[in-house]
Order: structure tokens, then sequence, then C-alpha cells
């Protein structure tokens, strides 16, 4: 057994079958299965189940799968740490982050970070807060930055950026020329909702909650998946909703959205660095952190 076979044991599964994980890994098919049947070999088992054009981790896979995932990371590690002892700042980034920090946040921090390290590629997988979670605790990123704080023990989670969501309304809106409304009148307009897994939409129920209203009062019409799609829905007339200021600033200077506080509401919330428990960042990862919080100082 070697890394290497590892590396390809660690392609099947994660690409559920021989051929993809051949693309994946530029290798002929019989040569990823001929690995796979060397590593059954040493274990005397079988690793995965063949069915059809899938595979499937039997459980004795599942445990290899578990330690090669670390056995990898930590390669990738050694190699990191190394490249920055000599200097030579190089390798692969991967993290995630929700909605918001993706695409309002994170570009601006990347950018420079990409300028003052040329040579370490940045991967950033975007989705909604608890697909992000889910793909830390998989080992699939190393950290994420998202809008909710999850209780969760196979994850921990820092208070990183501070956020502020208001109402957002057409600027043509009946209430555009306040600077406020209460909180009732929320439930009297069309209300377009975040799908259930945003940070977002969790911390608007929380909210409503912690100020004694019913989140089930609120008249939804419309669900949709992003905020991009929210603030097109609001443009369009389609209903109002609550959003981060961060992503709306531009509409907002055009005025063509304009933002309302809600009495009685708390619609401060964070965004949250969102690490493993139980693995050891890597020196990129740590380099990009650091880099990160003194850019938001």
């Amino acid at each position: 057994m070697d890394l290497w076979q590892l590396h390809i044991f660690v392609s099947v599964v994660e690409n559920k079958s021989f051929s993809k994980a051949s693309l994946a890994i530029n290798l002929s098919q019989p040569t990823v299965s001929n690995h796979i049947k060397e590593l059954e070999e040493h274990f005397e088992c079988r690793l995965l189940d063949r069915l059809g054009k899938t595979t499937e981790l039997t459980q004795s896979g599942r445990i290899l799968y578990q330690y090669a995932k670390q056995l990898l990371s930590l390669r990738e590690a050694a190699e990191s740490a190394m490249h920055d002892f000599l200097g030579r700042n190089k390798g692969d980034l991967f993290f995630g982050a929700s909605t918001i920090p993706s695409g309002y946040i994170l570009p601006k921090i990347i950018g420079p970070f990409s300028n003052a390290y040329p040579d370490i590629h940045v991967h950033l997988i975007s989705g909604d807060t608890m697909q992000i979670v889910s793909e830390v605790k998989n080992g699939n990123l190393e950290f994420g930055l998202v809008g909710a704080e999850i209780d969760d023990p196979l994850i921990v989670q820092e208070k990183l950026i501070t956020d502020e969501m208001k109402l957002i309304l057409p600027s043509d809106h009946s209430w555009a020329g306040l600077e406020s409304i209460n909180c009732e009148k929320l439930f009297d307009a069309p209300f377009i909702a975040r799908e259930k897994g945003s940070g977002t939409w969790q911390s608007i129920m929380e909210s409503l909650k912690s100020a004694g209203f019913d989140p089930e009062r609120l008249n939804i019409r419309i669900n949709m998946g992003n905020t991009i799609s929210v603030i097109q829905g609001i443009l369009n007339r389609a209903g109002i909703s609550i959003l981060s200021t961060i992503a709306v600033q531009d509409e907002i200077n055009n005025k063509r959205l304009t933002a309302l506080s809600v009495n009685g509401l708390d619609l401060n919330r964070y965004f949250y660095l969102t690490l493993p428990a139980r693995r050891v960042l890597s020196p990129i990862s740590k380099k990009f952190i650091e880099f990160t919080r003194k850019m938001l100082e």
C-alpha cells in the first residue's frame, strides 16, 4: 500500500465510478482497477461493491476511506509546510463560503492574496450554509465562511465578520420614504424567502422568534435559491425581503433599491469562520486566514 494507491481509491470513492475516477486522475480504467485490486489483496477484503456503473463502499472500505483522507491531507500539509519553510508559497487551497461571503466579501480578499502569493491556486466553492458545513466536516474543504452558527461537535466556529441585514424594497415602494417600519407590517406584504439551508434565512427566522413573532405569519409568495435571485425578484416587484446590506449596496447607491430598519427586530448577525474540529489546517490555509484577518482589521 502506498499514498498513490490511496489517492486512486479516494478518487473512485468520490466519483462513485472507476471510469469517472480514471478521467479525473488521468489514468486508464484498467490501471485504476488494478490498483484497487492490489489494495484489496493487501487488506484481504473487499473495499468496494461494484453496482453496475457505480461503486459503493463496503464497511471495511468506509474505514479505509476515513484514514486515506487523513493521510492524503497530512501529505499535502507536509508539502505545504516544506514549501513555506523554504520560502516557496505554492500549492492548492480549497475552501468554501455561503452566498454573501463568496459573492461579495471574499473576492475582495482573494485578489490581493493571489497577487501576494501567485503560486497558490485558490479554489473557492460556493453553496448554502449547510452545504459548506457538510463539505468541511467531510474533509472536502479545509474551512468555510458561513452566515449561521451551527451546533455540531465536528466543527468549531469563530465570529469573523459582522453583517447588518435590513428590509429591502424597490425605491418607488410606498414605504421607501421611511427610515424604519414596525415589525408587524412585515406580515402584510408579499415576502420573498430563501431556501431552508440559507444562513440568511436562518438568521431571519431566529430574529423573529427572539422578538416574539411567529415566522409562519410571513406572507411568503416565492422561495428563491440565492441572493441574486431575491434581489432581482425585489427589483421586479415580486415581493420584499430581508437581505444583507453588503449584497445590495450597489443597488442602494444607484437608487434602485432602498433599505429600512425593522423596529423591534435585531437583524445584526455574523459570518463565521468554520473549521473542522478534528483536523489540522494546512499552512496555506493558515496563511489565507491570517491574511483575511489583517484585511478585515
